[in-house]
């Protein structure tokens, strides 16, 4: 791994107490294991710390966290239970922060309602990246259908996203068909290439889980969104080292460009985070 220079995407950071090897600590094993020079870290939402009564605000307690790791991003995140997301969103920005992660189903907001057209249109003022989830997640699928994010691309053509997942094995198409129809627009929607392995059944045999794609998958949405448009993801810390070794070494053996796969495992997000 180390011929490459891995700069991923989608890192979960927890406070201590909240939940169990998801610290700071864990983040850097993790990625010295794998051979990661760079990954951007997301806050926390507010329910995650909420639920065992740590009651923090989420962007400043990363913020201390971080400041001194330059090998580390800050993303923060929206506590909608307290409105004012617009001077949230400036308090992301005035952080150092470059960008914001924001989960429609497990926030319970609508991808298209009025509280995140707020902040999509502060985060395109600001100059700040969104990774959204995408795909199937427990929650009203009305609120987060994959075709409501040709929406924000519509309403906020300078507004650079990702669609984490890529909708998974039920909504694939649907995020492709997002990108495509966005195209011409150059590099503005992003595929992030997180948690997507094949999982295997109980005769052995591989299987698409909720949010697999296959190396098909994958090879078509190369060829058909180009080769600057995909990132890759960690999802720690819901994913372990020796997953993403297997993450990586799967990006490595695809059969696309070599331009292809440093782009998805770093170069990509290096140049969508204006690094």
């Amino acid at each position: 791994m180390s011929d490459y220079k891995i700069f991923a995407n989608h890192a979960h950071v927890f406070p201590k107490g909240s939940k169990d090897n998801a610290q700071l600590e864990n983040l850097k094993e993790l990625m010295a294991d794998c051979n990661i020079e760079k990954a951007v870290c997301f806050a926390p939402f507010n329910h995650q710390t909420e639920r065992v009564g740590i009651k923090i605000n989420q962007n400043k307690w990363l913020y201390n966290e971080i400041k001194n790791e330059n090998n580390l991003i800050g993303f923060g995140t929206i506590n909608f239970d307290i409105g004012s997301v617009n001077e949230q969103v400036k308090e992301i920005k005035e952080l150092g922060f470059k960008g914001i992660k924001i989960h429609p189903a497990a926030q319970e907001v609508k991808v298209d309602g009025r509280e995140l057209f707020e902040v999509y249109a502060e985060a395109e003022k600001q100059n700040l990246f969104v990774s959204f989830h995408t795909g199937l997640h427990w929650h009203r699928i009305k609120d987060y259908s994959m075709l409501l994010f040709d929406e924000v691309a519509y309403n906020f053509p300078n507004l650079k996203f990702s669609m984490e997942h890529v909708g998974g094995y039920s909504f694939f198409k649907e995020a492709l068909l997002v990108m495509n129809n966005n195209s011409r627009k150059g590099e503005k929607i992003y595929a992030g290439l997180t948690s997507i392995a094949m999982e295997t059944d109980s005769l052995g045999n591989k299987r698409a889980g909720a949010w697999s794609l296959t190396d098909d998958d994958l090879c078509t949405l190369i060829h058909q969104t180009g080769e600057k448009n995909s990132i890759f993801g960690l999802d720690f810390p819901y994913k372990d080292a020796e997953y993403t070794k297997n993450a990586i070494e799967r990006i490595k053996n695809l059969p696309i460009t070599e331009d292809a796969k440093r782009g998805i495992l770093g170069e990509n997000l290096k140049k969508a985070l204006n690094i």
